[in-house]
């Protein structure tokens, strides 16, 4: 069985965001993942991490846009993505987070494409160890996205040749897009560093009917897959009340 993760983002929100940690702990989760972590004291969350012996696996890039614009934008010609990542970058070393998830944003063409090689191409060489992720998003969710495919995402990928850069394998987005989740992976399991699960149609607990996760977490060991699958999805009842899919 993989070793799972918990989105405090979506998981354990019954309690507000400093009292996830523990929640999360006491549910046998030992990582978590934060998707926008800048409105809370970053000593506050390093304190929670310590005091329940918790990974930190994941936060976006870039910091949510006050003035209204879009969360992510890395793709986006003439954006502020390289000052704001900067910012992401000293929030993901003061909790030592894992992975930075670099959000492409809406855009389209050729422009896009040669600014977001550019921008990741930039951003790997100043994050320095850091490792960063791509993941295409579906466009019922996300309309206009511009990462939306993974193959595309792997030709990105091998465009900017930066071995601190890689695939993040959303299941629940994988589906929505391709169908074929566990093929997908077998397609481009050398490329992925980090893995999320949720069921579609909704996005919610990883289990039931749409993907077999049983067998997809199966899979994941067959293949020597070593890193977190976090759990990002809406509980359909209360997050303890959905957890019985940890236990296979």
């Amino acid at each position: 069985m993989p070793k799972f993760c918990a989105n405090l983002s979506v998981l354990f929100t019954e309690v507000p965001l400093m009292a996830r940690f523990k929640a999360a702990k006491e549910a046998g989760f030992d990582a978590v993942e934060v998707l926008d972590p800048y409105d809370a004291p970053v000593q506050d969350m390093r304190d929670q991490l310590v005091w329940n012996g918790q990974k930190m696996v994941l936060i976006n890039c870039p910091p949510p846009n006050y003035a209204g614009g879009a969360v992510g934008y890395a793709a986006v010609p003439g954006s502020r993505f390289q000052q704001d990542f900067k910012r992401t970058l000293r929030y993901a070393q003061a909790l030592k987070s894992t992975f930075i998830h670099v959000m492409a944003g809406q855009a389209e063409g050729p422009a896009a494409r040669a600014t977001f090689v550019e921008n990741l191409a930039w951003a790997a060489e100043v994050a320095g160890k850091q490792k960063l992720t791509i993941e295409p998003l579906n466009a019922d969710d996300r309309p206009g996205y511009f990462l939306n495919a993974l193959d595309q995402s792997v030709g990105i990928l091998q465009d900017v040749g930066a071995a601190n850069v890689g695939l993040q394998f959303d299941a629940y987005h994988v589906a929505k897009i391709h169908g074929d989740v566990p093929g997908k992976w077998r397609q481009v399991q050398d490329h992925v560093m980090h893995v999320q699960v949720g069921q579609v149609p909704d996005r919610s607990e990883p289990m039931g009917e749409g993907t077999d996760f049983p067998g997809f977490f199966q899979l994941l060991d067959d293949s020597g897959y070593a890193g977190w699958v976090s759990a990002e999805y809406h509980p359909k009842a209360g997050t303890e009340a959905g957890l019985g899919w940890m236990n296979g």
